[in-house]
């Protein structure tokens, strides 16, 4: 009787060493198998990364394109409102000259600013 239950627990030694060596071997699946879908998702990542900043480089690209006309046409805008403001005064300066002359030879007396 003492040789049975020592191949008893030898059998189910090896049993449990089958089943642990089984494990084992579904571990290192799962683990090779996770790997692989981190290297893709990690590839999927850096690839939108890559599409993400492509993307925003040309609305950046864009909208500095569109700020400059839009600066481009307010010094335009600016340049003509001198011209005209200028062009102006010079016609008020020799309308006042004018007046001066004319009040001087008229003998009258200037009139007072307010």
């Amino acid at each position: 009787m003492s040789g049975e239950p020592e191949d008893l627990v030898l059998e189910l030694l090896r049993g449990l060493r089958a089943d642990v060596a089984t494990v084992d071997a579904r571990l290192a699946d799962t683990k090779a198998e996770l790997k692989s879908e981190i290297h893709s998702l990690r590839a999927d990542v850096a690839s939108d990364l890559a599409a993400m900043g492509a993307k925003n480089d040309a609305e950046h690209s864009a909208t500095r394109k569109q700020l400059g006309e839009q600066i481009v046409g307010l010094r335009r805008a600016v340049v003509e409102y001198h011209s005209v403001v200028i062009g102006h005064g010079v016609l008020i300066s020799e309308l006042e000259a004018r007046v001066r002359r004319v009040e001087q030879h008229l003998n009258l007396p200037p009139i007072l600013d307010a």
